[in-house]
């Protein structure tokens, strides 16, 4: 009966012998700090992510960079085929040269008018001087008329003559009138060929524009996630070709409750320990503090603490440190993050500052 005891009790000794070991090495690789005046919370290393992606609708010509690739601002990245935008852009063109061809026939045409116009002024003062003059001869025709010394013949010939010019210079008036209208003409036909030149310039712009975006390039310093899409591929507008993430802007955001959070300030003091690399104790600082509390998400803490209401903050990694280590510099990895409740406390010598050289 004895042997019988000691061999059932003796596999539940060594579960709780294992228990009892893994706890404690939990304890010792466990990043602490002191209870007074700290906090912690777990969180993942993050980085800004930019998706390249194209403006347009159209096909993947060629994709110059990999996944991993580090690349720099303005690098191109890849490309859109183009065929389509430079017969566009061709047809623009062609447009706009046929309004500025329109432009310079309305601008004769407003010189024919505007001569048109100055021979009619000159026939209107021949008119009226012909007028003047027959208009004269018709008074001195009265008055011979009178005395008998002129026919009635003469008179009435006299008369006529006058009649006659009066309306050729109505007439040279109304051509005058006529000649200033068709100046006005020409002037608008000017005006629309004019604008029918800046549309088609501004086309032109616009196609340039959309030619250059066609080329895909890196709007900033980073390094290369994904590629997802491949040449022949294609894409509707704003479909995207790559994404990329920017090493240099790296934060990690945790989640602290009411009364710890109550205490922090933006700029405040942040120590990470990823579970990557614990020997190392990173500096950060608090870029951002939620003004609302939030359930945690499940990859941050346990079912039972998810039902609390916590705050998010954001704890931004020093740029220059990031650039120094970018070949180090991994996203997705979890870790602590301890912050000081107590501006006047001491960090523990555990969360001493510690970076890769």
């Amino acid at each position: 009966m004895i042997f019988r005891f000691k061999n059932k009790f003796i596999p539940a000794a060594l579960v709780a012998l294992a228990m009892a070991l893994g706890y404690l090495g939990w304890r010792v690789m466990a990043p602490v700090g002191p209870d007074a005046g700290f906090a912690n919370g777990n969180g993942r290393i993050e980085a800004t992510e930019i998706d390249v992606a194209t403006k347009l609708a159209g096909r993947v010509d060629e994709i110059f960079v990999n996944e991993g690739d580090f690349v720099k601002a303005g690098q191109a990245l890849a490309s859109m085929q183009i065929r389509s935008l430079e017969a566009q852009r061709e047809e623009a063109v062609a447009r706009q040269q046929q309004a500025l061809n329109t432009v310079a026939a309305a601008q004769a045409e407003v010189a024919v008018r505007e001569s048109n116009t100055v021979a009619a002024q000159a026939l209107v003062v021949q008119r009226a001087s012909e007028l003047d003059a027959a208009q004269r001869r018709l008074i001195r025709s009265q008055t011979l008329s009178v005395e008998g010394a002129s026919s009635q013949q003469e008179l009435d010939d006299d008369r006529a003559r006058v009649r006659s010019i009066q309306a050729a210079l109505n007439a040279a008036n109304a051509q005058v009138a006529a000649a200033r209208a068709a100046i006005e003409a020409a002037k608008a036909q000017v005006t629309g060929a004019r604008s029918a030149a800046s549309a088609g310039s501004a086309t032109t712009a616009r196609i340039e524009v959309d030619i250059a975006d066609s080329q895909l390039t890196a709007p900033r310093d980073g390094r290369v996630q994904y590629r997802v899409a491949e040449p022949g591929e294609v894409l509707a507008s704003g479909g995207k070709v790559l994404n990329l993430v920017d090493l240099s802007d790296v934060y990690m955001t945790f989640f602290l409750p009411e009364t710890a959070v109550g205490k922090l300030a933006l700029g405040g003091e942040v120590r990470l320990v990823l579970d990557a690399a614990p020997e190392y104790v990173i500096p950060a600082t608090i870029s951002f503090v939620a003004s609302t509390a939030q359930f945690t998400p499940k990859t941050v803490e346990t079912s039972s603490e998810r039902q609390k209401l916590m705050f998010r903050v954001k704890a931004k990694i020093d740029r220059g440190l990031l650039l120094k280590h970018l070949s180090l510099v991994k996203t997705g990895i979890p870790g602590v993050a301890w912050v000081k409740l107590d501006r006047q406390a001491a960090w523990p010598a555990q969360l001493a500052l510690k970076v890769p050289q």
